[in-house]
């Protein structure tokens, strides 16, 4: 039996518009022929059942996140929430723990409950998204890609990372380490790779290597990894938190140390959502993480609505907030 993708291709249109037509929703009268004729030919014959339960399922979405503890997920989740109620909409939350598995599992769920998008903040690289693009569902990427053509919503994370440790350098610290999230994980890799970059044009001879290292997107990450680095021959005098979790376990750790800033400096990309330190002693790069799913249930509710312009990638700037006591004493 033909699919919608090979009516699609056949058409010269997007599985989008093949559907759109289907399902009666407004379509010129050209692209409208070209659809019917494919279908034809291919002898396709849309699933009548599917298209009940898809208008069935307009009034939810699912938004699927890999921590609803981290507040930056959380603060992500308002501004979908916030859009989707005026548009009539409810959100149902999935939290995978960054769980690949888990996460088949609500991508599932979204199907059979006939969910009409997902907001997507994707738990690794190898996320499949296959039966949710077969049914022509929509989906936004947040935060990660997914290797899909598919819209998205992401932070500049290298810029991120460059902003984080070029104030630290400008601060007089030459010793700056990096703790980050998987390397799997597209933030964490792009975070990363800008430390890198402000690394090896200030400070050629530092073995970034030594200096870099890759955790979970957790508290405990921080801690665990901010130990290591102190227990180093020659310690960092300097640490750059690839997200705001990771920055409130290394500044525990400094803090039972008796290392805190501006001790040892310390920038973090993503707001603290607590710390016993006066905001002012910690550099932050701030992530727009509210806008972010502002912008993708905006995105997604486009898509639910018929839209079927070429997939399109979102990049949210980032501000730099530098502590005021960032000089290394």
């Amino acid at each position: 039996m033909a699919t919608i993708y090979e009516v699609a291709k056949l058409a010269g249109v997007s599985p989008a518009t093949v559907s759109r037509v289907f399902n009666g929703i407004g379509v010129s009268d050209e692209k409208t022929l070209a659809v019917r004729e494919a279908a034809r030919q291919l002898r396709f014959t849309p699933n009548r059942t599917a298209r009940t339960l898809r208008k069935q399922a307009s009034e939810v979405i699912a938004l699927v996140i890999p921590d609803i503890e981290n507040p930056y997920f959380t603060e992500m989740a308002r501004g979908v929430e916030d859009v989707a109620s005026q548009a009539g909409y409810s959100v149902v939350l999935c939290n995978t723990d960054a769980d690949i598995d888990k996460e088949a599992t609500y991508l599932q769920i979204a199907i059979s409950e006939h969910m009409a998008g997902v907001i997507l903040a994707a738990a690794s690289d190898h996320t499949n998204l296959d039966d949710l693009m077969a049914i022509d569902r929509p989906v936004v990427a947040v935060d990660r890609g997914t290797g899909y053509d598919i819209d998205g919503v992401v932070m500049a994370n290298r810029t991120a990372g460059q902003a984080a440790t070029e104030n630290l350098v400008q601060a007089g610290y030459r010793r700056i380490a990096c703790i980050t999230g998987p390397q799997h994980i597209e933030t964490a890799y792009e975070r990363a790779q800008g430390y890198r970059a402000v690394l090896a044009r200030h400070f050629p001879d530092v073995d970034a290597d030594e200096l870099l290292r890759y955790s979970t997107f957790r508290v405990d990450g921080g801690r665990e990894v901010m130990e290591e680095l102190l227990a180093l021959p020659e310690p960092p005098d300097a640490i750059v938190a690839g997200n705001n979790l990771l920055g409130v376990g290394a500044i525990q750790v400094l803090t039972e140390h008796d290392l805190t800033p501006p001790r040892i400096g310390v920038a973090v990309v993503g707001s603290l959502p607590f710390t016993t330190l006066s905001p002012s002693a910690v550099t932050v790069v701030r992530l727009p993480a509210r806008h972010m799913g502002v912008t993708a249930a905006k995105m997604l509710l486009e898509r639910i609505n018929g839209d079927d312009q070429p997939a399109r990638t979102v990049v949210l700037r980032n501000e730099l907030h530098a502590a005021r006591a960032a000089v290394r004493p």
